[in-house]
């Protein structure tokens, strides 16, 4: 029984795995490292990573990606004829890692340790581990984003010591971290960052500005078009990471538009994405008490960090030469391969010690007098190191008060109604002159991020104790159980067919995509590869899979396409 490691990213998930005294990261079924957090549903079947992802454009209305940037809320999501949850759809991306893993480690898997932004929330990171209770698998241990990635690096730097500034910029989020790491020890010393910033804005901010070039509005295009132009929109700006310029091409409504694109000018489309990343930096230095110059190294984190144009900002802002020793897309799954390590004992790692905090203030609403709206009490500030335990002393505000009801919140808004209700906690209290009744309110948080609150009256001596679980989108545990039993009737696709089943996804996108002679190739190129499957001889479907896939490797790559052998031919 194994621990693994998995980056349930907004993009693309990963796994990995300790052993052999390294990480290891774990292949799927394609021989691939990097699975895109994309689900598709067809009829009672589910359908994840590339497969999926092909289907964003033939099937947009059974198809969804970057349903991370809505964990925690009440946001569903209907694929054809069936409504899930985001957690419901994370699910089904560890399920699929999980069987990747069982096949590669030839093994069943124990418990997944699974990576989430720092500035998650803890609805979100319920959420999170609501998704592995629907994948059948145990999570204890949610692990910090930035903190995987210190532990990769430091392992990566051979113990080192050195205080790291990592900014971690992904599909979907921003988390931007000062990490200590010295002996054996990564210790975090604050966080900053915001939920809803990546990768992805980039590629809407391409693709409107695609629009406006040719005077088209968002409703002026189909469903179908739409998805053709995000993907463009992605390719795009994933070619500026390697060249200066691209020509941007997306078929609407019959006719081959294009759009010239260059570095600069992505600068100055993304240019409300990039100063938001400001905040954030000077929130996570001045939280860790540092000065820029504090900093060893700056490590950049999640595939957007690859963009020329995110990196010379932050040098920018930095004033530092940014280096990327591991990996952008894998650092995080490296990391967490580690944790898994660390929690099964590896004789290398054992001793590590990796520490977190806690990301949000905790606390609990006041009314001081005077005041008609309550306001935030912290007990437990913001980067505090985890596990943390604080307590504060609270009177009753009414003549013949029997009751305190504490409501705790996250967050750190002044007005207590503006940041997130987890839960409460009612304390009985004898009657009394307002002020005169003494309540000792103790908050305890730990690593796994379970809260407890604890009052002690002064007066009577007595105690109350809860542990809060905030009720806000969260299933319970019977919610959960009908929603196993419900996700029986859904298959996850065959790992073994999954390569074939990718070409013939491939071709029918493309397909739809390009006109007249070029649709003509990709016709009889799949018609010939469907000849081939039907007579189940896996010599020749073999053959004929590298085939067909070079041949539309050509015609995607503007290629030569003109000559197509005797065997393609109608």
């Amino acid at each position: 029984m194994a621990i693994i490691g998995i980056d349930l990213g907004t993009t693309n998930s990963l796994a990995c795995v300790w052993r052999n005294n390294k990480a290891e990261l774990i292949p799927n079924a394609l021989g691939e490292y990097i699975t895109p957090s994309v689900v598709s549903v067809k009829d009672d079947e589910i359908l994840v990573g590339r497969l999926a992802k092909e289907r964003l454009i033939t099937h947009p209305q059974d198809s969804v990606a970057a349903f991370k940037r809505d964990m925690g809320t009440a946001k569903q999501y209907t694929l054809g004829n069936k409504t899930f949850k985001p957690e419901e759809l994370s699910s089904f991306i560890l399920r699929q890692l999980i069987e990747d893993a069982k096949t590669y480690l030839q093994e069943d898997i124990e418990e997944v340790i699974i990576s989430v932004p720092a500035y998650f929330n803890d609805d979100q990171r319920w959420a999170t581990k609501t998704a592995g209770a629907l994948a059948q698998v145990k999570v204890e241990r949610i692990i910090n984003e930035p903190s995987a990635a210190a532990l990769a690096q430091h392992i990566h730097d051979d113990g080192e010591d050195k205080t790291f500034l990592i900014i971690d910029f992904g599909g979907g989020t921003l988390d931007i971290s000062v990490v200590d790491a010295f002996d054996n020890v990564i210790e975090i010393a604050a966080v900053a960052g915001d939920n809803h910033l990546g990768g992805e804005d980039f590629n809407t901010v391409i693709a409107e500005a695609f629009l406006r070039e040719h005077g088209l509005y968002a409703t002026d295009i189909s469903v179908q078009e739409k998805a053709m132009l995000m993907k463009q929109a992605e390719i795009s700006k994933r070619k500026l990471s390697e060249q200066d310029e691209v020509n941007m091409k997306v078929r609407i409504h019959d006719t081959l538009l294009s759009m010239k694109l260059t570095n600069q000018q992505l600068i100055l489309l993304g240019n409300s994405i990039l100063t938001r990343m400001e905040g954030p930096l000077k929130q996570a230095l001045k939280d860790a008490g540092d000065d820029i110059g504090d900093i060893d190294d700056i490590i950049l984190v999640g595939g957007s960090c690859k963009m020329p144009v995110v990196q010379h900002y932050i040098e920018y802002l930095t004033k530092h030469t940014v280096t990327m020793h591991l990996d952008p897309d894998k650092a995080i799954a490296y990391g967490c391969g580690t944790a898994a390590g660390i929690k099964e004992r590896n004789q290398e790692i054992k001793d590590m010690l990796l520490s977190d905090i806690c990301p949000f203030t905790l606390g609990t609403a006041i009314y001081p007098d005077g005041l008609k709206d309550a306001i935030m009490s912290p007990l437990i500030e913001r980067n505090s190191v985890l596990p943390c335990s604080r307590e504060s002393l609270y009177t009753t505000i009414h003549d013949q008060q029997e009751v305190i009801d504490f409501e705790i919140y996250q967050g750190e808004h002044y007005h207590a109604e503006d940041n997130l209700l987890l839960g409460n906690l009612e304390v009985k209290v004898p009657p009394n002159k307002k002020g005169k009744e003494i309540v000792k309110v103790r908050l305890t948080y730990d690593i796994n991020g379970i809260l407890e609150v604890d009052a002690f009256v002064i007066s009577t001596r007595q105690s109350f104790h809860k542990m809060i679980l905030s009720k806000n989108n969260r299933m319970s545990e019977a919610e959960i159980k009908q929603k196993l039993q419900e996700l029986k009737e859904l298959k996850i696709h065959p790992r073994e067919k999954e390569r074939n089943r990718l070409l013939l996804a491939r071709g029918e996108r493309m397909f739809l995509e390009l006109v007249k002679e070029e649709r003509q190739m990709v016709a009889d190129l799949m018609r010939y590869f469907e000849q081939v499957l039907e007579s189940q001889n896996e010599r020749a479907i073999d053959h004929a899979y590298h085939e067909v896939s070079r041949r539309l490797d050509s015609i995607e790559g503007d290629g030569d396409t003109t000559t197509i052998p005797r065997y393609f031919q109608a």
